[in-house]
């Protein structure tokens, strides 16, 4: 039975894991656009909303929170700054995953990962 047991595991040990969704949070919040697997994808959007909602509140603390999670000085300025108030008026969901069909090597279903509502450049 699987009682308890949250999240993918993504056939990584727990440290990796945890780095390789922090990286591609990283990834997301600076670019605002990635291209990833659909589980990889499914695993760190909880991780980018939650960092925008910390990003929305404002405090000291949230921005702690954000330093802790993210562990670049830059990306919580831009958090704070920039992302945090063009989300302030939005409830939840920053992300959207859109299908772009199948990687070459091993046919794995890749997703395009993006921030909603990002400026068109």
């Amino acid at each position: 039975m699987r009682h308890l047991k949250k999240g993918r595991s993504l056939h990584r040990s727990s440290s990796h894991r945890k780095a390789m969704l922090r990286n591609l949070a990283v990834s997301v919040l600076t670019h605002e656009r990635v291209r990833t697997t659909e589980a990889k994808a499914k695993e760190v959007r909880s991780l980018v909303d939650r960092i925008i909602t910390w990003g929305k509140r404002g405090d000291l603390h949230a921005r702690r929170l954000t330093v802790r999670q993210v562990g670049s000085r830059t990306i919580v300025k831009r958090v704070f700054d920039e992302l945090g108030p063009r989300y302030q008026n939005r409830p939840g969901g920053y992300t959207r995953m859109m299908k772009i069909g199948y990687r070459q090597g091993d046919n794995a279903p890749m997703v395009l990962l993006e921030l909603v509502d990002r400026p068109m450049s």
